[in-house]
């Protein structure tokens, strides 16, 4: 018997959208971020204005959620071009949204908090 898996597909988080033109932008992702999946949590860096997976330890601006990857990418040696989540209305699955490795329960929190004020609203 084959076992079938399927992964995450571009946008399968997405419950509700008050119009995709108006919430999803495209967006550079820095070169280093290595793969990210579709409702990868996005920060911004202050420095540049690109985008790479939230790092609530970081001091660069990407410590603050700033959007969610539309579909997944490869940015481990090169910038990539990217549809992102960046402001709502919109509602998301929280259960497909996914936070970095090792985000305790305080900076998911604060993440949907700033994801919120935008206007993407995760349950």
């Amino acid at each position: 018997m084959t076992t079938l898996s399927e992964t995450k597909h571009a946008g399968g988080f997405l419950v509700w959208e008050v119009l995709r033109d108006y919430t999803r932008e495209t967006i550079t992702v820095a070169s280093g971020a290595g793969k990210l999946e579709p409702g990868t949590v996005l920060g911004k860096i202050t420095t540049g204005g690109k985008y790479t997976e939230l790092a609530p330890a970081a001091t660069n601006g990407s410590q603050n959620a700033a959007g969610i990857l539309w579909d997944g990418l490869d940015a481990t040696s090169a910038d990539g071009q990217a549809v992102a989540l960046v402001r709502g209305p919109a509602i998301l699955n929280k259960s497909e949204v996914t936070f970095p490795a090792g985000a305790t329960d305080a900076q998911m929190t604060a993440a949907i908090t700033a994801l919120a004020a935008v206007g993407i609203i995760l349950r």
